[in-house]
């Protein structure tokens, strides 16, 4: 991997600075395989119009090139840009937990799925009793922090082969819900998992005025992703783009995309895996990303909240991307930090120990509200400024 350091103009004895973490890391396969795999070996910069020009050899194979821009390597390294945007707790967190007199919500309610429809938001959120079977509660909020209802009953439940549980004992059902609406059907996309074979993407959809009437007629789920292949952390992305549909999800370490002229599916095709956003070894998200919430439309570009597991101490932690608003799929700018990292009591203690994992996020005013699982147990809502965050994403950019 490439370091940089900053040295004194009168001393060049004198440190100043460092990066914290590499700027570039072996990625490409030209990087990955040669005489010698897996290096990027720097011998020779230049500064041409604020960028520097960063001539390296990879895997002891190829010459080549890469670019990262001088204010943004200066200033990740002395910290003058503040780069410092956190989301803030909510002070009622947790906003839901376990209810031990519902069986089916007893063990744990986490990782919920959000909607803000006629001023008020929706919560869609994983619920699982202690045989370990995943079902989905509902709850909704005025304000995007107080619950003003629960409903008593899952409002979504195993109905297929593919969810219902295959091994005593051990997890199945549905998980990790994310909802998108489009036009006037409000799409779900979840983990389906028997607890055999490995889990994969089910599809649903509900049309937006039963879902706020509270007539769960669910469409019947349909898998959407190859067989024998674990993929997770889906959504429907919330526009069109280039008049198809796209899919984001997960396969092993990275957050894919797949296009799509139907969301109709028949069992007899699959999305796609094209690697789009990957870990970057040595940081905070060396080992492996997933996108968390559907995407946020600003005037800016798309926010795309992922999260990523650390290398060193297997934390989950939360960053965020911006895309372009012509094509989703270019990567604008990327956070260098994480914005949301365990830190109280219900995310560092629970079914799953450090762990924050948002899957809904929601655009009210001039904030966005992230709902999270913590410690997969316990439901908690974090605010950040829009604003804030897209000033701290310029300041990031690729």
């Amino acid at each position: 991997g490439v370091e940089a350091v900053l040295l004194d103009l009168k001393n060049p004895l004198k440190v100043i600075a460092r990066t914290n973490a590499p700027i570039l890391v072996p990625e490409e396969y030209y990087e990955r395989i040669g005489l010698a795999p897996n290096i990027v070996f720097p011998s020779g910069a230049i500064i041409k119009n604020d960028w520097i020009n960063l001539y390296y050899g990879a895997a002891d194979t190829t010459c080549c090139l890469a670019f990262i821009k001088l204010g943004s390597l200066l200033g990740g390294m002395l910290e003058k840009d503040k780069r410092i945007v956190k989301f803030k707790r909510a002070k009622k967190n947790p906003i839901i937990i376990p209810e031990k007199k519902h069986s089916w919500e007893s063990k744990a309610t986490f990782n919920p799925g959000a909607l803000y429809l006629q001023g008020k938001v929706y919560l869609v959120y994983r619920a699982m009793s202690e045989d370990n079977t995943s079902v989905f509660g509902y709850a909704s909020s005025q304000d995007g922090i107080h619950i003003d209802e629960r409903l008593p009953q899952p409002i979504y439940t195993p109905r297929e082969p593919f969810e219902q549980k295959l091994v005593a004992g051990g997890n199945s059902g549905c998980e990790d819900p994310r909802l998108t609406q489009i036009g006037n059907k409000i799409y779900m996309l979840y983990t389906a998992f028997d607890g055999k074979n490995p889990p994969r993407v089910a599809l649903t959809w509900i049309w937006a005025k039963d879902f706020l009437r509270k007539q769960w007629n669910w469409s019947k789920p349909a898998l959407i992703s190859p067989p024998d292949i674990s993929d997770k952390d889906a959504f429907v992305f919330p526009e069109k783009v280039g008049g198809k549909y796209m899919i984001v999800h997960r396969i092993g370490d990275s957050i894919d995309f797949s296009f799509l002229s139907t969301l109709d599916f028949k069992g007899d095709s699959w999305i796609e895996e094209r690697r789009w956003i990957t870990p970057r070894k040595g940081w905070w998200d060396g080992k492996k990303v997933g996108t968390a919430a559907p995407a946020i439309k600003t005037k800016d570009g798309w926010v795309l909240f992922y999260h990523g597991i650390s290398e060193d101490d297997g934390f989950y932690r939360v960053g965020a991307c911006l895309l372009s608003l012509e094509d989703p799929t270019k990567v604008i700018a990327r956070l260098d930090k994480p914005i949301f990292e365990p830190e109280t009591s219900y995310e560092k203690i629970g079914e799953v120990s450090n762990v924050v994992f948002p899957c809904g996020a929601v655009s009210i005013g001039k904030n966005i509200f992230v709902y999270y699982g913590g410690g997969d147990k316990v439901v908690g809502v974090a605010i950040i400024g829009m604003k804030e965050l897209l000033k701290n994403l310029k300041l990031c950019k690729c």
